[in-house]
């Protein structure tokens, strides 16, 4: 069995050298880069080929690729790279790898063309003027043939590793018996559903309870699946820390269980959490784990390997027995990982790792999308960008002289349209034509500014650079899946019209950018307890139309979860004063009745301090603890502790926040709570503008459903279902507010809660009460 490798692979393993230099140069775009490759291709003659398609064996090595072009006139390889700025600024570690790859092409074409001497080159060009630099030099096969081989030499030992890894892998996985014994009930309806999707290639939602192991009964049988569907990678993907604890958890199980896998799990980490010198720069002569990093990074790479479990603990001492950046080490081994957990972004996000190597190495992945409800607002998060006048501002005291005049031309632009704003908040069809055009004259005057003089990473230049070029790609992008809004920061009697202002392109349907990143894996499956109506994630996250669903049927039954509706009170702002009392008292009833651990969740800390305050006061027997905002994870798990199983005493938590989700209390650690609020997102600008889109996207009537319904009662079903974790839990849920009532909310709630029949009610039209919060909310 042959071991394959791209060329880039290879020499990337092989030829990287030096130190780790991440100072910024302004990189071409994708098109820019197949634009220039097309231009060099282009001013060759008519005999010139181009994109050769070549591969070559070493004993149990395949290496494949494809060479850029051939001169037969010349007698020339080439490989071409684009650039932007200075040519100085390539740096010396990427131009040892590009040689490397140009010569590793050479011996592979001579070898397929019967050639015994070839001219190498390797051509550099410049996107912005278009100039061509080449270096080049005359080679005999037998001299390529040696550079090939010593650097299959010196890959074949890791292949071989490698290769034995991945068999050993797949007999065991194939061995693989479910861990627990027996599955959970709706747990095998749901192993089942995933080992079908990585089955057939396609995508799965899956809405399973919370309660059934949903982590261990997706991975489970997605492992299960990889040898026969020859997949490479799995990539687990969470919202929040706590989904990522429990998957490596169900890993941490699985390679426990006695097929003994040895699942290699990485635990990407974020790098403010990690850098070991974060007052300095990511390069040698700054920092000192830059500083011949790729020289140490062999045994480092091969020390990690030796564990199964690379979690931020482990990545981290390795790191430092070996002199290397631990953030960087930690995306070397992203390359050589079974499973990698990790958030959203590595995989979603425009500029995402994951995603990124994925492509190159063309690797065949599976992705599972933990609490995938919370893709919608992340994705949304990813693919909307802001630019401020005081960040301008700030960027044009920083500039040099040259720079000065196109950020001032940008800031006239920006001020025009200011005037033309007597609002504070505004949206448009479009980014005005005049904004992007002189948008773009700034960035392309920054990008060969920063070309010739890299910037400190904090530069406030380089800052509103990034923002600029961020901001750009995606009003190229924009389309009715977006927002473009100008927020006035201020609009009093000193600035007047000339007040600055925040321009923002709004993403409001994620769906046209992750279509991309579902059709680059194999199979994806989306999995939460709340992923009701399908539609609207359907809708939203721009699923395939052959996309499976499944909703498994919840192990609870009814009696486990005594559901109550206080229908008699308002938690809409206009009414949070007169719904004080009647809230406090409801909690201490409940709480007399039943001593225990319950949690209390509010729409707002605001309301929270409030309803906190009162129970104290009129209550002081009843223990109770707060969320705080801003609480660091300290100060979240100390928030957690108070849940033992002997406890007793309320905690206090917003809505949606950090102790709403992905949160496991079982038994007697939690047994109620209590939710004041619908959860609906604040009535404001934004969100009426996010409301109109959805109308003109999905029709009449669906512009509130998916802005304000579905969100809100997610959030409430989550939070919900932190009472009932297991097959023996009990537990009591309090719903305050008379919207609880309606028929089209109750419809929203679990199908296993027995809900109280709905009392008379004379409740005003849902559009009133909209109107009327948002008059609150704006006043």
């Amino acid at each position: 069995m042959s071991y394959s490798v791209a060329v880039r692979a290879l020499c990337e393993f092989t030829a990287r050298a030096g130190d780790l230099d991440l100072r910024f140069t302004p990189a071409p775009t994708g098109p820019e880069g197949v634009a220039g490759h097309a231009t060099v291709v282009d001013r060759r003659a008519a005999t010139y080929e181009s994109e050769i398609a070549l591969s070559g064996q070493y004993q149990d090595l395949l290496v494949r690729g494809r060479a850029d072009g051939y001169d037969p006139g010349s007698n020339q390889l080439e490989e071409i790279k684009t650039y932007r700025g200075e040519l100085s600024s390539v740096r010396d570690n990427h131009r040892a790898l590009h040689w490397a790859q140009a010569c590793v092409y050479g011996h592979l074409f001579c070898q397929a063309r019967g050639m015994t001497r070839l001219r190498v080159a390797v051509v550099y060009f410049n996107v912005v003027t278009e100039e061509e630099t080449l270096f080049s030099r005359d080679y005999d096969a037998v001299e390529l043939q040696a550079f090939f081989e010593e650097q299959c030499t010196r890959f074949q030992a890791w292949a071989a590793t490698e290769l034995a890894h991945r068999q050993a892998r797949d007999l065991a996985l194939a061995q693989l018996d479910f861990p627990l014994g027996r599955f959970r009930a709706g747990q095998r309806e749901l192993a089942v559903s995933v080992y079908r999707s990585a089955r057939d290639g396609r995508c799965l939602l899956a809405q399973a309870s919370t309660g059934i192991g949903k982590t261990l009964g997706t991975l489970f049988p997605l492992l299960k699946a990889a040898p026969d569907t020859r997949i490479d990678k799995v990539f687990f993907l969470a919202a929040k820390n706590a989904g990522k604890a429990l998957a490596q958890q169900a890993l941490d199980r699985l390679n426990e269980s006695p097929a003994q896998p040895g699942l290699r799990v990485l635990d990407l980490q974020a790098r403010d959490k990690v850098c070991v010198y974060p007052d300095k720069s990511c390069h040698g002569e700054s920092c000192p784990l830059a500083r011949g990093f790729y020289d140490r990074l062999p045994e480092a790479r091969a020390a990690a390997l030796e564990h199964t479990r690379l979690d931020g603990a482990t990545v981290r001492t390795v790191a430092e027995e070996h002199g290397v950046c631990p953030y960087y080490l930690s995306q070397e081994l992203a390359r050589w990982s079974d499973v990698v957990i990790g958030d959203y972004n590595y995989y979603f996000d425009s500029n995402a790792i994951l995603y990124a190597l994925a492509q190159a190495h063309q690797w065949r992945v599976a992705v599972l999308v933990d609490e995938a409800h919370n893709l919608v607002d992340r994705a949304r998060h990813m693919y909307s960008s802001s630019l401020s006048q005081p960040a301008l501002k700030r960027a044009r005291q920083a500039a040099p002289k040259a720079l000065r005049k196109p950020l001032d031309g940008l800031n006239r632009a920006w001020n025009a349209l200011n005037r033309k704003q007597a609002a504070a908040y505004q949206a448009y069809d479009a980014v005005p034509a005049g904004v992007l055009a002189s948008l773009q004259k700034a960035i392309i005057a920054m990008t060969e500014h920063v070309g010739q003089a890299p910037l400190a990473q904090d530069d406030p230049l380089l800052l509103f650079y990034f923002e600029m070029l961020s901001f750009a790609r995606l009003a190229e992008q924009f389309g009715p899946h977006a927002l473009f809004d100008v927020t006035r920061d201020r609009l009093d009697d000193l600035d007047g019209p000339t007040s600055p202002s925040t321009l923002c392109v709004r993403n409001v349907v994620p769906a046209p950018h992750l279509a991309s990143r579902y059709a680059a894996a194999h199979a994806t499956i989306l999995f939460s307890a709340t992923l009701n109506p399908q539609q609207y994630y359907r809708d939203t996250l721009g699923l395939p139309d052959n996309t499976a669903w499944i909703e498994v049927a919840a192990p609870f039954q009814a009696e486990q979860l005594a559901v109550h509706v206080a229908g008699n009170v308002s938690t809409r702002y206009r009414d949070r004063k007169q719904s004080l009392r009647p809230i406090v008292d409801l909690i201490a009833t409940q709480y007399a009745k039943r001593p225990g651990n319950y949690l209390s969740f509010l729409s707002s800390f605001e309301y929270l301090e409030q309803v906190a305050d009162l129970l104290s006061q009129s209550h002081p027997h009843v223990p109770l603890w707060k969320q705080t905002p801003a609480m660091n994870e300290a100060s979240r798990q100390a928030f957690l502790a108070r849940f033992t199983e002997t406890g007793a005493g309320v905690g206090f938590a917003v809505l949606g926040g950090a102790f709403s989700e992905a949160v496991d209390l079982p038994g007697k650690r939690l047994i109620g709570a209590f939710i004041a609020t619908l959860g609906l997102p604040q009535v404001n600008p934004v969100n009426e503008q996010m409301k109109a889109a959805m109308e003109r996207l999905y029709g009449s009537g669906q512009g509130y459903d998916y802005t304000y319904l579905y969100p809100g009662l997610q959030k409430v079903v989550q939070a919900a279902g932190r009472v009932i974790r297991g097959e023996h839990d009990t537990g009591t849920v309090y719903l305050i507010d008379d919207r609880y009532r309606r028929a089209k909310v109750r419809a929203l709630l679990p199908g296993w809660w027995q809900l109280p029949a709905p009392e008379e009610s004379t409740c005003v039209d849902r559009q009133l009460d909209i109107t009327a919060s948002y008059a609150v909310a704006t006043r």
